[in-house]
């Protein structure tokens, strides 16, 4: 929908921001405080002592403006957002710029990650003025929370000059304000409203090969990833790729997948020294992040390098793995099994500090080592981002360990006693602000990525975190009434659930039950999935909300469709679907996945990254997956046996007996453990070895 301008401001658009709150200020006298001092959220206690008389979303808010008929300003960032920090000491930190804002506004300030229900709506508006969006988010909407004008980051007197202009707008042209509010609010509740699709085409080949062949032309053949920068890891982009290698055998997109793969994992987006991936790159070479570390992008990135060296073998993905959960451990887990939101990009004020070098700091804490480690990272004395160093690969071991006279393992060696002393002098830095609230969505991507990382690299230990975790979302976030919570926080779980809590917790239940066909994750998936249909699902549309029907009405109730960093909520809800259908014998959850395919069919040939992961469960459709049942005393060993190879279209069933489950019914031969491998409830005859199975899945 097009929106015409009423009002003609110039607005700096970043996509980016914001650092968390200074401890030290909570110490201030509570007088001193806003309305933000009794939040929980790391963000806004960041900003409970600035001068503007900031108010969380709620009640109190809304009808004070509606009771002294004021715009409202809501202003949505996140903790480890950098210009969202810098837009607070510029402006919101201002006396004069609070005044202002105080006298003709109520200030309401948002978490976006704790009310992504919030962001959604009032980026739409943004999004829709602008044709981009970005955080930290500035938008105005009248007293009853209509949307009128907004954008993102602003300099102070650019900030000041629109507020006095929007405002001055309204109260000389009421109608017309009233005008843009009608329209762009319809703008908002129509954007991403999904309709039935009557028509149901044929899911063929040609469909794939159509959307790679959309897709390939946009792609850095080069550099991997996206041809544009910044770059951002779009881990389920590849996942599909990789599905649609498997499929397909086109080597493409196998090329591609390995090639971005490999350039992030060389790049300065990767921490060197840490392990973990930086929110994305800068530039169009993975070399300079935006230095903030998010749960949400480790979780699914681990998930995808396990998956690559399941596929490919390569020990350079695994020790990937193993490096990005050695910090997940170390950086973002709680005593109590929760995984924290995200560190900030800034420490000291400064973006990156933390992260960067001088050559003579590595002088002097590997001594002779030195110069072999600083030509391996690209460390040079003068610095290769702002006179610091930005530790990144650009050559291989091979060829290093080469020119230095070195065998392999002597060179792995040696960067391995490099990394480890360079570590420990980085821990006595100060460090980056950790946002240390704990979502139920992200907390559930990154239990996926556990178990994702237990089947590719055999490894027990992620296994019992991952269960460490379950246990922790159903103490936590689950309640009596079958929901979920959102947030959880100094021992309180808080904020009703939304569409992706649901949908990310039943995909991890799904893994955690084919990891360890431990009946009781699916059982629990089920449950989950039943209370969703019931308080989110549309049954007009066969699509889900993002929202409760049991949550507070905002100005537009969305769909979240089009996947991006993180797969929206309702793809991931097909493909719940399909496999729980499969699994369970449901095949009215079948039936509603196909049909929610169908309604955004049209647009995946040329959506690209938007709707890879709908293009996966296209994928399935395509290609009927497998169903493996195993079923005796060494189920176990036999079910681990098979994640020695990527299978990305089989689902696993079984236990040490039949169970509860029909898809096990009748299975159970007695003194030996036995495989099936099946085909919409159709068996091949069945196999005591992995092997043979093997076969039969390669027919």
């Amino acid at each position: 929908m097009k929106i015409t301008f009423l009002l003609t401001l110039s607005s700096l658009i970043f996509f980016s921001s914001c650092a968390q709150n200074d401890t030290d200020q909570i110490e201030k006298e509570i007088k001193n405080a806003n309305h933000l001092i009794d939040q929980s959220s790391p963000y806004l206690l960041q900003h409970a002592y600035n001068p503007v008389d900031w108010y969380p979303w709620g009640e109190d808010a809304l009808k004070k403006a509606k009771d002294e008929n004021k715009l409202i300003l809501i202003s949505i960032g996140y903790a480890a957002c950098h210009w969202c920090h810098v837009m607070e000491h510029e402006s919101f930190e201002d006396s004069s710029v609070a005044a202002y804002m105080n006298e003709y506004f109520v200030a309401i300030k948002v978490d976006r990650e704790e009310r992504p229900d919030i962001d959604q709506v009032y980026m739409n508006a943004v999004q829709l003025l602008s044709g981009s969006g970005g955080w930290p988010l500035n938008c105005i909407a009248l007293p009853d929370g209509r949307p009128i004008y907004g954008g993102t980051y602003f300099p102070k007197k650019q900030w000041l000059n629109l507020l006095e202009q929007v405002g001055d707008f309204v109260k000389k042209n009421p109608e017309k304000a009233e005008q843009q509010a009608v329209a762009l609010t319809a703008g908002v509740q129509k954007s991403e409203l999904i309709q039935f699709q009557e028509e149901h085409s044929k899911h063929t080949a040609g469909d794939l090969v159509k959307i790679w062949d959309n897709w390939k032309p946009k792609m850095d053949f080069n550099q991997g990833g996206i041809d544009r920068s910044p770059k951002f890891p779009l881990p389920v982009s590849y996942e599909y790729l990789l599905q649609y290698h498997f499929l397909s055998k086109d080597e493409s997109a196998l090329n591609i997948t390995e090639l971005t793969l490999r350039k992030m994992a060389d790049g300065g987006i990767y921490d060197q020294i840490g392990g973990g991936f930086a929110r994305y790159s800068t530039d169009a070479k993975w070399k300079v992040p935006h230095f903030e570390k998010m749960l949400y992008d480790n979780a699914q990135l681990v998930g995808l390098y396990a998956r690559a060296f399941q596929h490919s073998k390569n020990p350079y993905y695994k020790q990937i793995v193993e490096e990005s959960l050695g910090f997940i451990q170390r950086e973002m887990t709680s005593d109590e099994g929760g995984f924290y939101s995200s560190l900030d990009a800034d420490s000291e004020g400064e973006e990156g500090k933390f992260y960067v070098w001088k050559a003579e700091e590595l002088d002097a804490v590997l001594g002779e080592e030195s110069t072999l480690v600083k030509e391996f990272y690209n460390v040079s004395e003068s610095g290769n981002w702002e006179s610091n160093n930005i530790l990144f690969r650009t050559r291989s071991k091979e060829d290093v360990a080469k020119k230095y006279g070195l065998g392999l393992d002597q060179l792995n060696e040696k960067l391995a006693k490099a990394k480890k002393a360079l570590l420990k002098e980085r821990s006595k830095r100060i460090r980056p602000g950790l946002d240390d609230k704990i979502l139920c969505a992200w907390n559930a991507l990154m239990l996926k990525g556990y178990v994702d990382a237990y089947r590719s690299l055999q490894g027990d230990e992620y296994l019992k975190i991952a269960e460490k975790s379950a246990a922790f979302i159903l103490e936590n976030f689950k309640r009596a009434d079958g929901g979920l919570n959102r947030n959880y926080k100094n021992g309180q779980s808080t904020i009703n659930g939304f569409l992706d809590d649901y949908a990310f917790t039943i995909e991890a239940f799904i893994g955690l039950y084919q990891a360890t066909l431990a009946e009781k994750w699916l059982i629990e998936a089920d449950l989950l999935m039943a209370y969703a249909l019931a308080y989110f699902g549309d049954e007009n549309s066969m699509m889900f909300f993002y929202t409760s029907d049991e949550d507070k009405a905002l100005v537009a109730r969305k769909m979240e469709v089009t996947d991006n960093v993180i797969p929206s909520s309702n793809s991931a809800m097909a493909k719940n679907l399909y496999i729980l259908g499969k699994l369970l014998y449901k095949d009215e959850y079948i039936d509603r996945s196909v049909q929610m395919l169908n309604n955004v069919k049209e647009q995946t040939p040329t959506g690209m990254s938007y709707y890879a992961n709908w293009d996966i469960l296209l994928s399935w459709l395509v290609s009927e997956p497998y169903e493996v049942v195993v079923v005796g005393k060494d189920y176990l060993a036999m079910r681990k046996e098979f994640d020695q190879y990527y299978l990305p279209n089989v689902f696993f069933a079984g236990g040490r007996t039949e169970g509860k489950l029909a898809i096990a019914e009748n299975k159970m031969v007695k003194g030996t453990t036995t495989i099936y491998v099946c085909q919409n409830k159709v068996c091949e005859l069945p196999t005591e070895s992995v092997h043979d199975a093997l076969k039969q899945l390669n027919k």
